[in-house]
């Protein structure tokens, strides 16, 4: 059962878990908080591979794979007693930060109670030292887990990012993933998570919101006496720091006694009828809200509606009970991706198949207007190498995009997928080069070939779609704006906009998006479709952990070895002549000086073999400020019409 956190019945459920926890009893048989760890603090745990430095829980050391920790309080929790009958309660939240040591990372952590404190043998990667492969499904293992995963283990896990909730094992009877919380443990992310057993019902919060709510009994699992703490595990090859950076505990007193069931059933009903009154007042509260907040939102503004009709080539509308119904509401199975400003599904409308793209639900007066802007940009658009926008829907806090379904997903995916066994190793040299260049003739389009010049300001892999025959379709308009010649008015944007390690130098100094710093973001794509790499700063088998892919593909060229740049998954199957000129061709493009760069019109011509690449120097020039002879800043640059603020900050794409 999912709950979401802004609703009365989230409201009511967690006014009662509070509720059920007023202790009767003013004892607390186990109760202890560390707002950090000292160093004096080691002898009130056991510990097996785990240690406590620089004031948190080092669950699992750095950079040690294959390997499992545990930590457990010393002293022991009483969680029921008389076969059940009585049981405890209590509340326990911890702060906990997973620092990825290789890409990707694993394999995850876990809150757990556990009949023994020891750490089971051979409990590394996916067993997250909680269970072995002997012991994992027997039920006189005696543990309970609340497990944050970093790594698809198996089948059965929903993705590489999730809570779920073990018992005498590893395959979860209860999972839900954080990509729609916000929350990603492969990020460093500081996380704080809550766990809440009444008897009956465990909750886990992450963040302040449920997760997970399911009903148990844990007498059943687990004996009368447990230990609480933390188990967690890196993979074979994989490995990350488990952090606990803080920790509270609080089990509430084992009660017997007619006394205390009265009091317990007369401040139920007054909870009752209290809560009944607090949802009436919440509710009226938010719609007066609701209702203020949108008036103010609207003074000034059009409706989506009309922005969106204004356009007179404006794509479809659709009811949002349609696009539920194309995909099975929304169903995780249907998943395709997330992207900066929210999820795709796959779905079938009409007998077509189509991917819909669903607005996070933080829903500001930016994202409406970014919503308007994609809309109304890509609407009117129409290129073979664009993707297509069929449809859009808005209704309440539903905003929806339709797009054609690409079944070859997007580019990095195939590019960057570092099984060998993948389909990655399959795209061949002409595969690449046809995908670079309808890149390229979907960018000379909007820069010169449709009505109103438009900018994309987010070209990178992921923002690359290849249909059923592998043909590129550039995607992800939610950045996009129209621009104007400089000499007429024109716009510089205040917010920063774009993906770290695609933008341009200049941009970071005159806050504006070009021409040209669309070619720097195409001539990086061109690098990494050649190289087989990300732009840079990720940890590779061959140590490239601080260089960018730039600087690297430049050291090459200097050196006279460029071609020793070619991805090595195409195993020399490709022409070196032309390999050469298109990776000359990407450095070209990312020429510190922005006037010195091809335009789009030259890069499909130096790609169509009807020019030469442009000469480079023999060592990558230095960036200066304004260029050289480019008489003041920003002179000669075609620069944004309109602003309107983003779907996604620089931060986070």
């Amino acid at each position: 059962m999912m709950l979401e956190t802004n609703s009365p019945l989230t409201l009511a459920a967690t006014a009662f878990i509070l509720f059920l926890t007023i202790p009767i009893s003013p004892s607390t048989p186990l109760h202890f908080n560390y707002t950090s760890f000292p160093d004096n603090s080691t002898n009130d745990f056991s510990r097996s591979n785990a240690y406590i430095t620089a004031g948190t829980i080092q669950i699992t050391p750095d950079f040690i794979p294959n390997m499992s920790g545990r930590i457990c309080y010393r002293k022991p929790f009483r969680l029921h007693k008389n076969r059940g009958r009585v049981k405890a309660t209590f509340t326990t939240t911890f702060v906990l930060q997973i620092n990825p040591k290789t890409q990707p990372p694993g394999e995850g952590m876990a809150f757990i109670l556990a009949e023994d404190p020891a750490l089971p043998e051979n409990s590394s990667g996916q067993w997250l030292g909680v269970v072995n492969s002997i012991t994992n499904g027997s039920s006189s293992r005696g543990v309970v887990a609340v497990e944050f995963d970093t790594r698809k283990s198996y089948p059965e896990d929903l993705d590489d990012n999730h809570v779920g909730l073990d018992i005498n094992g590893v395959y979860s009877v209860r999972q839900e993933p954080l990509s729609g919380f916000g929350v990603n443990l492969s990020a460093s992310d500081i996380v704080t998570a809550r766990v809440h057993y009444d008897g009956s019902n465990l909750t886990v919060f992450v963040s302040e919101r449920v997760v997970i709510w399911e009903s148990i009994d844990l007498s059943v699992h687990l004996p009368e006496v447990v230990h609480v703490g933390f188990s967690g595990s890196t993979g074979r090859l994989n490995a990350q720091q488990n952090c606990i950076l803080s920790w509270d505990f609080a089990g509430l007193d084992i009660g017997d006694g007619w006394f205390r069931s009265i009091w317990v059933w007369v401040l139920l009903s007054i909870g009752i009828l209290g809560l009944i009154f607090g949802i009436v007042g919440f509710i009226y509260y938010q719609k007066r809200r609701k209702l203020g907040r949108e008036k103010t939102e609207n003074e000034g503004h059009p409706s989506i509606e009309e922005a969106i009709q204004v356009s007179s080539m404006a794509p479809l509308k659709f009811k949002v009970k349609e696009l539920i119904d194309a995909t099975k509401n929304f169903n995780h199975e249907n998943k395709l991706g997330k992207g900066g400003f929210g999820t795709v599904y796959k779905g079938n409308l009409r007998n077509r198949e189509i991917a819909v793209k669903r607005v996070s639900k933080k829903v500001t007066s930016q994202v409406k207007q970014a919503f308007i802007s994609e809309v109304t940009t890509i609407g009117n658009l129409h290129h073979k190498n664009l993707v297509k926008l069929i449809g859009w829907a808005h209704e309440g806090q539903e905003y929806l995009l339709v797009y054609e379904y690409m079944p070859n997903g997007s580019l990095d995916k195939l590019v960057f997928d570092d099984d060998e066994s993948s389909s990655s190793s399959s795209i061949r040299w002409e595969t690449r080069l046809n995908i670079v260049s309808g890149v390229a003739r979907a960018l000379e389009y909007l820069h010169s070939g449709c009505e109103k010049r438009v900018l994309h300001r987010d070209i990178k892999a992921s923002n690359i779609m290849l249909d059923s025959e592998f043909n590129a379709k550039l995607g992800d308009f939610g950045l996009a704006r129209t621009i104007k010649q400089a000499d007429q008015t024109h716009h510089s944007t205040k917010n920063l906009a774009g993906t770290l390690g695609y933008m341009a130098p200049e941009i970071f100094l005159t806050g504006r998006a070009t021409l040209e710093s669309d070619v720097y973001a195409f001539g990086i794509l061109v690098l990494e479709v050649c190289c087989g790499r990300r732009p840079g700063g990720q940890l590779d088998q061959d140590g490239y952990a601080s260089r960018s892919i730039l600087n690297w593909v430049w050291e090459l060229h200097g050196i006279g070895k460029l071609i020793d740049a070619a991805d090595c998954r195409l195993k020399g199957d490709f022409v070196e002549e032309e390999m050469g000129f298109v990776l000359s061709l990407g450095l070209a493009c990312c020429h510190p000086d922005p006037f010195k760069r091809p335009t789009m019109k030259n890069v499909i011509q130096v790609l169509g073999r009807e020019v030469a690449a442009p000469e480079l120097p023999p060592e990558r020039p230095g960036f200066m400020w304004p260029p050289v002879g480019s008489g003041s800043e920003g002179a000669g640059f075609l620069l944004l019409g309109s602003q309107v603020n983003s779907f996604t900050e620089i931060t986070g794409r």
